[in-house]
């Protein structure tokens, strides 16, 4: 573990995560993490959230701080997945559960529950988020009014993949990264 990171609001602010030197790995950054959760702050509290390609769990742990009630984090490198339990276990994150699996194999099944809050960021060049955005629509992971959060390479246009059921409330550009704020505002 060659990095820290710190936890920029809520109950564990200021305390800071460790986060592997992989490659494709890229911890959102803290002014974006923090534009993120003041789009969210009336949200995150008591939610259940799903960190889809977890990575350094950064905005798991996030949201985990800010009072969400559940954040399940999917990852599937095995040495990033142990790095987040190492650092749930520091934090005493009971909170947080780890899945060890890939993402998109987790979104393929059914939904057991449906969350209130989705991070999607997965590496940049894989070509994972549209199958991603379909996955979490069509399995139905998404509960009415959820808020969905993607993060992408500047140069990659998602607007066809986004479902007709998903409005867009917030975007911004920083550096190299786009990243938006959608809601599900499907049929309840």
């Amino acid at each position: 573990m060659n990095n820290r990171i710190k936890i920029i609001g809520g109950t564990w602010r200021s305390r800071q995560i460790a986060v592997i030197d992989e490659q494709g790995l890229r911890p959102t950054p803290a002014r974006v993490r923090e534009t993120l959760f003041n789009w969210l702050q009336a949200d995150i509290f008591n939610s259940q959230c799903l960190d889809v390609f977890s990575g350094s769990g950064a905005l798991g742990f996030e949201a985990a701080s800010r009072g969400a009630r559940l954040v399940v984090a999917i990852e599937n490198n095995v040495p990033a997945y142990q790095a987040l339990k190492s650092n749930a276990a520091k934090l005493s994150a009971s909170q947080m559960t780890f899945i060890q699996t890939d993402a998109l194999a987790y979104l393929a099944a059914p939904a057991n529950t449906q969350f209130d809050i989705v991070f999607l960021d997965p590496p940049f060049g894989l070509g994972l988020i549209a199958q991603s955005i379909e996955l979490l629509d069509k399995q139905q992971w998404l509960a009415p009014y959820a808020k969905i959060y993607v993060e992408t390479e500047n140069a990659l246009n998602i607007d066809a993949h986004i479902p007709k059921n998903w409005h867009g409330l917030k975007n911004k550009i920083a550096g190299e990264v786009t990243y938006r704020l959608f809601e599900n505002q499907c049929d309840v």
